[in-house]
């Protein structure tokens, strides 16, 4: 089955403080290497890329006026909105659906504004994927050994400590590690998101874990993603 989308909206998830690259500057807005912030780059991919038609940035309310700011300076002709953040990750997925939520006929991707180097190659992947999939994602193999852990009470002087052992080995093969974007026909995520709500559920940290156990009947097509499209997570990711 192949579907019509007549718009393909990207939201740039800049939402979080990134506490765990340290200081008091949301890490999106950290430089890199040529002098230009994280975010800039990752708006970059997208109001490059032919498929993209419109773009949003989701921000931390704190700073929004420093997203417009940037908006301005780079001349971003896709922007077309700068959208309040939440306190968790899927609060702000969630004010950017509720944003867009009157669209019809429209693709939803949703990207880690701490993914910088997205490659265009990835972002016509997904277009393409989205022609015959509600629901595409991106992943990279497992090459590391992996660990199922569980957790045992030792003793440790006079308190008892809980501390991780090896429970099993499972096999790499079935395993792939998460990247974004992460895109939807826009009925699919919405649906999920508003069936998470009304179970009062605990929500995930990512948009597939919802959409997957939410409207299940939805394959979610898997794109091959790059080891270059990695996350900036501490201060080290960002001079490597």
């Amino acid at each position: 089955m192949k579907f019509e989308i007549v718009k393909h909206i990207a939201i740039i998830l800049a939402g979080g403080m990134g506490s765990r690259v340290g200081g008091k500057t949301p890490k999106q807005l950290l430089p890199l290497a040529d002098g230009r912030s994280i975010l800039e780059h990752s708006v970059d991919a997208f109001e490059q890329a032919a498929c993209i038609d419109e773009i949003a940035v989701v921000m931390h309310p704190d700073w929004m006026e420093e997203a417009r700011e940037l908006c301005e300076r780079n001349n971003w002709s896709k922007v077309k909105m700068i959208i309040p953040g939440g306190s968790e990750r899927w609060e702000s997925s969630w004010h950017a659906i509720l944003a867009y939520m009157d669209e019809t006929d429209a693709a939803l991707w949703l990207h880690d504004a701490a993914r910088p180097f997205v490659s265009q190659r990835i972002l016509t992947d997904v277009a393409e994927a989205l022609e015959t999939h509600e629901a595409v994602t991106v992943a990279v193999p497992v090459t590391d050994t992996l660990y199922k852990i569980k957790n045992e009470k030792l003793k440790i002087k006079n308190s008892i400590e809980l501390n991780p052992v090896v429970e099993s080995v499972p096999l790499r093969s079935e395993y792939m590690r998460a990247q974004t974007p992460q895109a939807f026909h826009i009925d699919v995520v919405t649906s999920a998101y508003m069936k998470a709500m009304e179970a009062d559920d605990s929500m995930a940290t990512d948009d597939v874990g919802i959409v997957r156990k939410y409207e299940p009947r939805h394959p979610i097509f898997i794109v091959a993603g790059e080891e270059a499209n990695r996350k900036i997570t501490y201060v080290e990711d960002i001079k490597w």
